[in-house]
């Protein structure tokens, strides 16, 4: 076995060494955010292996996203953790299922086939159908997640009304027909070639498996010892059974997690595991890690004010956070006219820190559900900002990733390679080298394909500069390796753009700036959590919300702006109000109250905009954007507009884009009245960036200026 390296303790605080130095047993480490999980994780396995408590490769540490699992690989390959003799097993709860039901299979089922199901959606929908519910995708989606919460929460298809009526849940038709559903599904499943599992099929069965056949079991548990559990305040009872089923009768289980920011309660998941662990296990040793490494103390202030004011059980067990970095700036709060005009004010914001120096990788945009996006998408897009939609096309999926993957397995196929250009720097000058006929140059290409492209090569070749840090004997045989292993669990290397994602999907990640918007009454807190009259109708899921935004908050490491817009659409009635989450929390002298000024053509008291045909000052952006109040008259040139719309559907279709990512039909309807003839021309129309002159400048120009001498000709006719 190969050994591993003395640890430094000293990099550890107290806390995190206590952890780590606590005893084999039952372990429990109540982690805040940004108080070094990972790390004490890591270090914690790295001590025990160290120590000769256990080998390494039986250790089995589980989490609950892919990237988490990925980034706990790379950390223990750090600590010497990452030879093929010497692996700790570190994969999500569904992976690690997978890989032992694939080896246990034969011995439990015989010769029975079976396949992963690769999409649950046309089967529930085929079962839906049956059951005379409607199959539109909707109403799919809302069973396939009432499926998911029955099968996580172990509650079988008889039982579900029963479970609906117990857990005051919000089912989205009659709970007997649910139930008719969730039971075609599952008979759906049973096919003439086969079996089709899920991914709770696979934790039922391994589960099953080991407390059904004892000999299964031996031979698990001989071959496993220690356990280790991150973000265990998420697990469902369904994840509970199968750790329950991998111990047995042993204690031997470190977890972590902490209460407060549990947020996934709709999927089944519940802390009650985590809050109950030292009554299950009274010897239990208890750490509380409360010092914040990521978050300058401004941010860490706020977030312990947010969750101060959370009631409840699970807020009994609230950690208070101390901040460890430097002073920062302040959070700064903001209000606007419509959502339109917040996301606006949003991506000048944005704009302002990159041009300041904050690499766009480190900037978010985190709102409560993912419909909220589009609107960002359009105002980062008229900026000229670059941005990645978590959670969109899968990075690993990527025609140009996929070719360049296929490069480097055909270079590591060949035997005129000498060693030494194989490992550590040389690993990256080669890997350079292989991409270059792919696309990637020393500088950023324009065009929008061509620039998404090279950001993929840059990424791949920033991975192998990170993985060759933490290994300098890593060989391409070693990377490809890791890349196969990234896109079988869906951890990408981070590419380069704005973060924009849902709160849920940015749990876990965390950003130099981030920005949270959309913070008014019924979207966060979400509407159904709330009376008509605005009163509080699930407490419950009220504190779950406020929970969610405590994770918004602690996703900041420096830069954090809250805002909120009065009216859905822009003009629209200002009838909402800003978050009751953020009530004592906006300081008396924030201009949240007022509309945040645009950054352009100021009046003279620096507030607004003016019009370019009455001079007064504009409100609104549908008047910024056009450059006039919206009753001041102006000649517009209907067959330019016409022709820039051709125009633009063309360039999105050839550019695979959505149509307002070239220009929206306010900046379209903003050219044809102001007749740009020229770069400079074009730059005075707000939303119209650098990036935007250089991809579209030379065609829009084009057009107008092919209208204009046409206009010219028919009034030289006349």
């Amino acid at each position: 076995m190969e050994r591993v390296p003395a640890l430094d303790l000293t990099a550890l605080d107290p806390e995190q060494a206590a952890a780590v130095r606590a005893p084999r047993g039952p372990v429990c480490v109540l982690a805040g955010a940004g108080t070094g999980k990972t790390r004490t994780i890591t270090y914690r396995i790295a001590h025990l292996v160290a120590a000769g408590q256990v080998k390494a490769d039986q250790v089995l540490s589980v989490t609950f996203t892919a990237r988490a699992a990925g980034e706990l690989r790379g950390r223990l390959r750090a600590l010497g953790l990452g030879g093929e003799a010497n692996q700790v097993q570190a994969r999500t709860f569904h992976a690690a299922a997978l890989r032992q039901l694939r080896y246990f299979w034969p011995q439990v089922v015989g010769d029975v086939p079976w396949r992963l199901l690769d999409s649950k959606f046309p089967v529930v929908a085929q079962a839906a159908h049956r059951a005379g519910l409607p199959s539109g995708t909707e109403s799919v989606r809302d069973l396939l997640s009432e499926i998911e919460w029955a099968k996580s929460s172990l509650i079988a298809p008889e039982d579900y009304p029963a479970a609906v009526a117990r857990h005051h849940r919000d089912a989205p038709f009659d709970a007997n027909r649910i139930a008719q559903v969730y039971t075609g599904y599952e008979t759906l499943k049973t096919t003439p070639d086969g079996l089709l599992l899920d991914f709770d099929d696979l934790l039922l069965h391994t589960a099953a498996a080991l407390e059904d056949y004892p000999a299964v079991a031996d031979e698990f548990r001989g071959r496993y010892r220690c356990f280790v559990v991150d973000e265990y305040q998420d697990v469902t009872p369904l994840q509970q059974r199968v750790l329950d089923a991998w111990l047995g009768e042993r204690d031997d289980l470190t977890v972590v997690g902490d209460a407060n920011q549990t947020i996934y309660s709709f999927t089944g998941a519940s802390p009650a595991h985590l809050l109950d662990f030292s009554r299950r296990y009274p010897d239990a040793t208890v750490v509380r890690l409360e010092r914040d490494y990521r978050s300058t103390p401004q941010v860490v202030s706020l977030a312990n004010r947010v969750i101060g004011m959370a009631r409840g059980r699970i807020a009994g067990t609230r950690l208070q956070l101390i901040g460890q970095r430097g002073d920062g700036p302040e959070p700064t709060f903001a209000e606007y006219d419509d959502v339109p005009a917040e996301a606006a004010g949003v991506a000048r914001a944005i704009a302002e820190l990159i041009a300041a120096g904050t690499p766009a990788a480190e900037i978010a945009v985190l709102y409560r559900i993912n419909a909220q996006s589009e609107t960002y998408e359009q105002a980062l897009t008229e900026r000229g900002i670059p941005y990645q939609v978590r959670g969109g096309e899968g990075f690993f999926t990527r025609a140009e990733v996929r070719q360049a993957v296929q490069a480097l397995r055909q270079t590591s196929a060949r035997d005129d390679l000498p060693d030494q250009a194989r490992t550590g720097a040389a690993l990256v000058t080669l890997v350079r080298a292989v991409l270059a006929p792919l696309g990637l140059t020393a500088t950023e290409p324009t065009g929008a394909q061509a620039r998404e492209k090279w950001a993929s090569m840059v990424a791949l070749v920033q991975l192998t500069e990170e993985l060759t840090t933490h290994d300098e004997r890593l060989d391409l045989g070693g990377l490809l390796r890791e890349l196969a292993a990234r896109a079988e669990a869906r951890h990408p290397p981070t590419v380069q753009g704005v973060t924009l994602a849902s709160l849920h999907a940015a749990k876990g990640l965390e950003w130099d700036a981030t920005f949270l918007v959309g913070l008014s009454d019924g979207t966060l807190p979400i509407a159904h959590v709330l009376s008509d009259d605005g009163s509080v109708a699930d407490q419950a899921a009220l504190e779950e919300e406020r929970r969610l935004l405590y994770v918004g908050v602690t996703r900041a490491r420096e830069h954090l702006r809250l805002s909120w817009a009065l009216a859905r659409n822009a003009g629209g009635r200002r009838t909402r109000r800003r978050s009751r989450f953020l009530n004592g929390l906006v300081p008396d002298d924030s201009p949240a109250s007022r509309i945040a000024a645009p950054s352009t053509d100021r009046s003279a008291d620096g507030t607004r905009p003016l019009c370019r045909v009455c001079a007064k000052p504009l409100i609104g952006t549908y008047s910024t954007m056009l450059g006039r109040c919206r009753r001041c008259p102006a000649e517009l040139d209907a067959e330019l507009l016409a022709a820039l719309h051709e125009w633009r559907a063309e360039k999105a279709q050839d550019q695979r884009l959505k149509e307002f990512s070239v220009f929206t039909d306010t900046t379209l309807t903003a050219i044809a009245e102001q007749l740009p003839a020229d770069d400079a021309a074009l730059a005075a129309i707000s939303g119209i960036g650098p990036r935007k002159i250089e991809q579209y400048g030379a065609d829009v120009i084009a057009l107008v200026r092919s209208r204009t001498a046409s206009n010219h000709k028919t009034a030289g006719r006349k």
